[in-house]
């Protein structure tokens, strides 16, 4: 019997595999499901029905309306998937989508894989890489400001993207990111100002599911200081690190993301 809302008409989505477990993946902003094919490409689909969508605004899915908080509207078409319990993927903002959800409802979580999560409140108060981190978006929003959303987008892959420099990405994808950079300002309250309340005392203590917290070892400094809050806040989580990789390693280092996530999976029977 589903427990949750079916998920909106105009949420794309992609699947894969045709196996008994439920597994739900969640994208980074600015992205698509797209981007975790090769990861479900690289697990096991007999074992496995996996299902990514692409989030409002983003891919083929209907626009953002600007209703509402970002966070909580993207965590309540996560919901939407789950007929049951799942085993949830989530990389960056979609990785914090993953905990918006463990945290609303954990009976719906049999298990999660949370990949660079950009919960950035849960960085150290006043870290050099919380400084770095807010003076770098600070420049981000104050291109927005300016309209200048081209140079916006720049700054923003500059730090999360894959590495090539901004005239080297495809035009059409350029684009695309530049058409979308206003989703990055729209998901900061839930990432900056943890506006979900994913920290609340006692929140991350009632996740009984066993979690595998990932990250490249070349990831922006504040992301090992997100993962070690994570790691102590979380009853049953471990953290692995992928060698030579930074933060987009689902798309760079595929197989080995998967090897791993297939890993936890199995623990997590």
């Amino acid at each position: 019997m589903r427990t949750g809302p079916r998920p909106a008409p105009d949420i794309a989505r992609i699947a894969r595999g045709t196996g008994p477990r439920q597994v739900l993946l969640v994208h980074c902003t600015l992205a698509s499901a797209r981007s975790l094919v090769p990861v479900m490409d690289a697990l096991d689909g007999s074992a496995l029905t996996m299902t990514a969508f692409d989030l409002p605004g983003h891919g083929r899915s209907g626009d953002w309306t600007g209703n509402g908080d970002y966070l909580s509207v993207a965590a309540e078409v996560a919901e939407g998937f789950c007929a049951g319990p799942v085993d949830l993927v989530g990389h960056s903002f979609g990785a914090v989508v993953a905990l918006a959800l463990m945290v609303r409802r954990p009976e719906l979580v049999r298990s999660a894989v949370l990949v660079e999560p950009v919960l950035f409140a849960a960085a150290e108060a006043g870290s050099g890489a919380q400084g770095r981190h807010a003076a770098a978006h600070d420049a981000i929003r104050a291109a927005l400001a300016a309209g200048d959303r081209e140079g916006a987008a720049r700054r923003f892959t500059g730090i999360w993207g894959t590495g090539p420099a901004w005239a080297e990405i495809p035009a059409a994808q350029r684009r695309a990111m530049r058409d979308r950079i206003h989703l990055v300002e729209a998901s900061r309250p839930g990432l900056s100002e943890d506006s979900t309340g994913i920290l609340a005392p006692g929140r991350l203590d009632r996740v009984g599911a066993p979690v595998l917290l990932l990250r490249g070892a070349d990831s922006p400094p504040i992301v090992p200081e997100i993962l070690a809050t994570l790691r102590a806040r979380l009853p049953r989580a471990r953290e692995e690190v992928v060698a030579g990789a930074g933060h987009m390693v689902p798309l760079t280092h595929p197989e080995r993301v998967a090897a791993l996530i297939g890993a936890h999976l199995s623990r997590a029977r």
